[in-house]
């Protein structure tokens, strides 16, 4: 099996990619009518709930789900494990492509964007004026850079593609530009372990921030480690559903030896991050708050639950050699991860009486579209870039 990375080719569309594409175009012409229209009439967002959906999935579950790069970076070049490399160029595309719609999806749910321009500019006009306490400025700082840093990462796959071109000028840059990198790469790296090691603890700590509204099943102080165990969790699962999904729908070696292994570091992580949320709530007095006949008891409930079965799935050595066997686990993974954000998020946050929220079908289907958007340019570049390593184990696979 070759481990070289190399494009499929072919078509980018095909009868379910075009299906793909209308949901993208749907969620598009939605953002502009949610620009032209606003936040009030577009979404259900109020007083008492001024992030909704579009943060709560398209943001905090979005990034952690573009947390496969990190969570390889960690184990290949922090762990030094560099027979997983051939996992990292889709990870780190996947990150990319995440955390990008995390980014727009930061655009369309602000009041002003047209102001974001100033938060890497030390909030030009007024220079230096930064509130150095506050923790969403080191999210939106830390998301800008980190979203650089990933592109730079995967750069060189396309500079392997166009150090080829006929174009001369073109060819003669990106063989150029792809030496600079390789010898930068140590950095970018560092870069890319460090800046989501904070952002995403950061995420936790922002709901800190809303002290006693914040129901006590979810209120710790260890809410940034357990954000940051999750997120790292549930890269590795992203990479599991990725690798197996590239290799049922695009042919490609399925490197089930590898996807095993990742699904055991994920379910450590898995346990670790169980016994410290519930020590912690036995150590503060708070575990009379699960048996409580009320919402936010049956929703831990149900996330607890949703996390032990896949901890428990991947522990089983023998089946974590089926490659649908994983899949299976690393979807509920995700999901566990899914609804502990929007618990932590939604559910567990508790504005006062007057108040509720739910989303609106505008609001989903804009959340729906910049899904298929990242879906669409996922197949893009895989198709046109070499993304993918191995060859297809089909001649009919693309």
């Amino acid at each position: 099996m070759s481990d070289r990375a190399e494009e499929l080719g072919g078509p980018v569309l095909s009868k379910v990619s075009k299906w793909i594409l209308w949901l993208g175009i749907v969620g598009a012409v939605l953002i502009v009518w949610r620009f032209g229209v606003g936040l009030g009439r577009s979404t259900g967002l109020n007083d008492g709930y001024p992030w909704g959906l579009w943060i709560a999935f398209d943001v905090v579950t979005g990034t952690a789900l573009g947390c496969g790069g990190f969570a390889m970076a960690l184990l290949v070049y922090i762990f030094n494990k560099g027979k997983y490399h051939p996992l990292v160029r889709p990870a780190i595309l996947t990150s990319a492509l995440g955390y990008s719609m995390a980014g727009l999806a930061i655009a369309i749910d602000v009041g002003r964007p047209w102001f974001i321009w100033r938060i890497p500019l030390g909030g030009f006009p007024d220079m230096g004026k930064y509130n150095w306490n506050s923790a969403l400025l080191e999210v939106a700082l830390c998301v800008m850079a980190y979203v650089i840093v990933l592109w730079i990462e995967l750069s060189p796959a396309f500079f392997e593609k166009w150090k080829d071109s006929p174009k001369q000028g073109l060819a003669n840059f990106s063989k150029k530009a792809y030496g600079i990198i390789n010898k930068l790469l140590i950095w970018i790296i560092a870069l890319g372990v460090l800046l989501p090691t904070m952002h995403q603890s950061s995420l936790g700590s922002l709901m800190l921030l809303s002290g006693p509204r914040l129901h006590g099943l979810w209120n710790t102080p260890l809410l940034p480690l357990l954000f940051l165990i999750s997120c790292i969790a549930m890269g590795y699962a992203v990479v599991v559903m990725e690798s197996a999904l590239s290799s049922r729908f695009f042919g490609r070696p399925s490197h089930v030896s590898m996807l095993a292994a990742i699904g055991n570091v994920a379910a450590y992580l898995i346990w670790g991050f169980l016994v410290i949320r519930l020590v912690e709530l036995v150590m503060r007095g708070r575990l009379g708050l699960m048996f409580q006949f009320n919402a936010q008891a049956l929703m831990f409930w149900i996330e607890i639950i949703c996390f032990v079965v896949p901890a428990v799935m991947l522990m089983n050595a023998q089946k974590r050699q089926d490659l649908g066997y994983l899949f299976r686990a690393a979807i509920m993974l995700v999901f566990a991860g899914t609804l502990y954000r929007f618990d932590t998020y939604l559910v567990a946050f508790m504005p006062g009486e007057n108040f509720s929220y739910f989303p609106t079908v505008p609001e989903m289907f804009v959340t729906i579209g910049i899904v298929a958007i990242e879906i669409m340019l996922y197949v893009a570049l895989v198709t046109v870039f070499p993304i993918l390593a191995g060859k297809p184990t089909t001649a009919e696979a693309h």
